[in-house]
């Protein structure tokens, strides 16, 4: 399914987390420019938490109470990812406080992808499907703000 324009910038947000979730991840494969030691990992994965996901996970939070009540799915999706949002901030925050930073991380970025997954395979396309053009049109306001 094509993503609506009003979804764009969040799915392409989404890019970049998925490549962070696979950096944090056991065994990723090398990305160029991006760090290939854990502390290094650690660090790049703070500075994009702080530049891009708290602000990202805002933005979706502004949105979601426009679509709650319009299906069952879709209000059990957001239930799911804004608890999800809640145990993302503290597992940020709590990188530099880990006695095996190793596993801490390839936890953070499974639990990152599954995440990012969720919203792009099954939350979007319920939005996308459910929700009439004056919503979507709202959508896209408020995130174009």
């Amino acid at each position: 399914m094509k993503r609506h324009p009003a979804l764009i910038p969040l799915s392409r947000e989404h890019h970049g987390a998925l490549i962070l979730a696979r950096l944090l991840q056991k065994d990723a494969p090398p990305y160029k420019g991006l760090p290939l030691e854990i502390n290094g990992k650690a660090m790049y994965a703070l500075e994009f938490y702080k530049n891009i996901l708290i602000a990202h996970f805002i933005a979706e939070e502004k949105f979601l109470p426009l679509v709650k009540g319009l299906n069952s799915k879709i209000d059990a999706l957001i239930t799911e990812v804004l608890e999800e949002h809640d145990r993302f901030h503290i597992s940020f925050n709590s990188i530099n406080n880990q006695d095996n930073l190793a596993v801490h991380l390839d936890q953070l970025g499974k639990d990152l992808e599954l995440h990012i997954r969720k919203e792009e395979r099954q939350l979007f396309p319920l939005i996308q499907e459910n929700c009439n053009e004056q919503i979507l049109n709202t959508i896209e306001m408020i995130l174009s703000v």
